[in-house]
Parts: C-alpha cells; structure tokens; sequence
C-alpha cells in the first residue's frame, strides 16, 4: 500500500500553512520562512520495510525514517521534538506527532495521481498539494 507514496514529489500549492504553523506553536520568523518554502518530498522505502520521507529545500532539509505502527522520536523542520508514530488507514499515510500534551496529525494520501498532505491541528486545516516529478 506505501508503494503508491513511493517517488519524487514537487509542492504546487500550500493552502492555510500560516494558521496551521501558528496553532502548533511555531513562531513569527520560521513561519515567514515556512510559507515561502516549497519542498519536494521525496518518499523511498528499503528492502527492510523502512519507509524514508525526506522534506528538501532551499532552506531546510529534514529526513524521518520508520516503520509502521511503530512510534519514534522525530526532530520536526520547526525543531520540535515529538513522539511520532506513522500509520497506514484507508489507504492514507497518517503521520501522528505528539509533544508537550499537543497532538497533530499528516494526513497524506493520493487523489488523481496528485500527493495531498492535509495538516490537521483541531480544527485548522492546512492542504499541501504535490504532484510527481517524472
């Protein structure tokens, strides 16, 4: 089922980013940054079943590696530290970050050949669509 999540993916659009990165607590400056950054995702899997999803651009490369259903420390692109745990549910990548008492969601999934990640934090949504590069 990850394998459709499998390849190179460029961001087209970013939709409610701003209000997302303000509800999970990052700050003014990296969420001026945050919204002028658009990264590719590049998601690989290895013959151990350890999925790679590695966020890279001009500004910041982050890389988070793991299996599924099994949780994880991750070091977030905003420099929180979370305990993470990525599961596969109706054939979404659900990507579960808790920290302090917070918990938000990364709801990723394929629609019309496009990567649509859906950042759930309450009730603020934020959609990051990509599409793959050949």
């Amino acid at each position: 089922m990850v394998e459709k999540f499998i390849g190179t993916w460029k961001m087209i659009s970013s939709e409610n980013f701003d209000e997302y990165m303000k509800a999970i607590g990052v700050g003014f400056a990296t969420r001026q940054v945050g919204n002028r950054t658009k990264p590719n995702l590049i998601v690989t899997v290895d013959d151990q079943g350890i999925i790679c999803m590695k966020s890279q651009s001009t500004f910041k490369t982050t890389e988070i590696k793991f299996k599924l259903n099994e949780p994880f420390d991750e070091t977030t692109a905003d420099d929180r530290k979370t305990r993470t745990v990525v599961t596969l549910e109706n054939g979404k990548l659900v990507q579960k970050q808790s920290w302090d008492g917070k918990e938000t969601n990364i709801e990723r999934e394929i629609t019309d050949g496009k990567l649509v990640a859906k950042c759930i934090m309450g009730d603020v949504i934020a959609v990051r669509t990509y599409v793959k590069e050949a």
